[in-house]
């Protein structure tokens, strides 16, 4: 099973990772289960859901 990005947010950013974490939370009360992550070499946090490979 992988990962599929739904958005992405600098780590710069003044709020950091609270815009990435309040998305998150909108798309799991959409049914989606979304988790925040961090990628380091790009300095992003990402909002990412599972995706099957099948």
């Amino acid at each position: 099973m992988g990962t599929k990005v739904l958005e992405r947010f600098p780590a710069g950013a003044p709020r950091g990772s609270w815009t990435a974490e309040e998305y998150a939370a909108r798309c799991r009360t959409e049914g989606r289960p979304a988790t925040v992550v961090m990628d380091l070499p790009s300095d992003d946090f990402l909002v990412v859901v599972p995706v099957d490979e099948d």
